[in-house]
């Protein structure tokens, strides 16, 4: 059996902002009440993160909860951790309404890094990516382009882009051609 690559193929494209593909990750769609002990519990310890609140991401390396939505989050978890992960959640909440699904080679991933990241990134999203606006943490589930994707930043400005894998090369030469295109003007 060959092992698993990253859709994109480990691409990256370099300039004063850097669109690259951001690797392997194990992702999990978990469902069920957000409020729920035995959801926080598991959340806790599948990616040793706390429930995020409504447009947040807590991530600490390739761990980390993304709110999705009122009774949703992405859980993120090294990529060879994932089934694993999906296990133990399944075996915690038995007898409690939820769905945990392995979803991470259903996703592309990719990272936009440098001082124009913010502005790439409102280039393609309806979003207002000003610094008063989106901080570190912040996370949207909306759109890049005219395809469904959710992002977030990093406390060191980066931005973590994860789409459907069917439009994933959509996704990042969108971005790198956004960041080829140059600045259009600062963002405050």
């Amino acid at each position: 059996m060959s092992e698993p690559v990253s859709f994109l193929g480990g691409r990256v494209a370099e300039g004063a902002v850097t669109v690259r593909d951001a690797g392997l990750q194990g992702m999990i769609t978990l469902r069920g009440d957000l409020a729920a002990t035995k959801v926080k519990n598991v959340v806790k310890k599948v990616t040793g993160q706390a429930i995020p609140a409504q447009r947040k991401a807590l991530v600490e390396g390739r761990r980390g909860a993304l709110w999705m939505s009122p009774d949703e989050l992405l859980l993120l978890v090294p990529y060879a951790e994932a089934e694993e992960a999906v296990a133990t959640i399944t075996k915690a909440l038995r007898g409690v309404h939820h769905l945990a699904v392995n979803v991470s080679d259903a996703r592309a991933y990719v990272t936009v890094e440098g001082a124009g990241a913010a502005e790439v990134m409102a280039k393609n999203a309806p979003v207002d990516f000003s610094a008063a606006a989106f901080g570190a943490g912040d996370f949207r589930r909306s759109r890049v382009g005219q395809v469904a994707a959710a992002f977030w930043k990093d406390e060191a400005g980066a931005f973590h882009v994860v789409s459907f894998r069917s439009v994933g090369d959509y996704v990042f030469d969108l971005l790198r051609v956004s960041a080829e295109a140059g600045p259009v003007g600062a963002l405050s």
